[in-house]
């Protein structure tokens, strides 16, 4: 099976990463899509990061109803910081009969020469690229896919970190059961 692995801390999954799964698998070879939800990204500070468990279930429920979309837990198993390419090759171990491929964002490609053994993932893995506004797309890596047709979320986690802290309504840009997690365990409240 051909799974794209879409790796972030998900703090919180919204309707942009939903969307977005949605239109690789309509839009590509991906017949599964694997939000693997991550404890910590070395590349970003963790200030303001909800609990993994926290985490993990709101993408969960953000997922629920989509047949061909999982969420995945291997990073709380690997080594911390957690590392794309550590992720990649025990999810190769684990699942030898599946292929993987990679989802990044614009923001991603302009640093990936900082991640671990980019080099080893670009030659061992499909590797898509969505646009991000304020990101120009590298010609560095003509192996990547870029998504040009992927529709443009206005919003991010942070955004709606920092509306939901300053009290404001977040709930156009969560799915309505992640929104109900969020507001019954009263979440990122404080602005940090």
């Amino acid at each position: 099976m051909r799974i794209t692995i879409y790796g972030g801390s998900f703090n919180p999954v919204h309707n942009g990463h939903i969307r977005l799964a949605e239109y690789v698998l309509s839009h590509t070879d991906t017949e599964q899509l694997w939000f693997v939800v991550s404890p910590r990204n070395p590349l970003k500070e963790s200030v303001g990061l909800a609990d993994d468990d926290m985490r993990l279930t709101m993408a969960r429920l953000a997922v629920k109803d989509m047949p061909d979309v999982r969420v995945s837990d291997i990073e709380f198993t690997l080594p911390k910081p957690s590392f794309t390419a550590n992720t990649l090759t025990a999810l190769s171990g684990q699942y030898p009969e599946h292929t993987f491929s990679l989802l990044i964002g614009a923001d991603n490609m302009a640093v990936f020469d900082r991640w671990r053994n980019y080099e080893a993932i670009l030659a061992r893995h499909t590797v898509y690229v969505y646009p991000r506004a304020g990101y120009p797309l590298s010609a560095k890596y003509p192996q990547m896919r870029v998504l040009t047709g992927a529709p443009l979320f206005p919003y991010s986690s942070t955004e709606i970190r920092a509306v939901i802290g300053s009290g404001g309504d977040a709930s156009s840009m969560l799915p309505p059961e992640v929104m109900r997690y969020i507001a019954r365990n009263n979440l990122y409240t404080i602005i940090l």
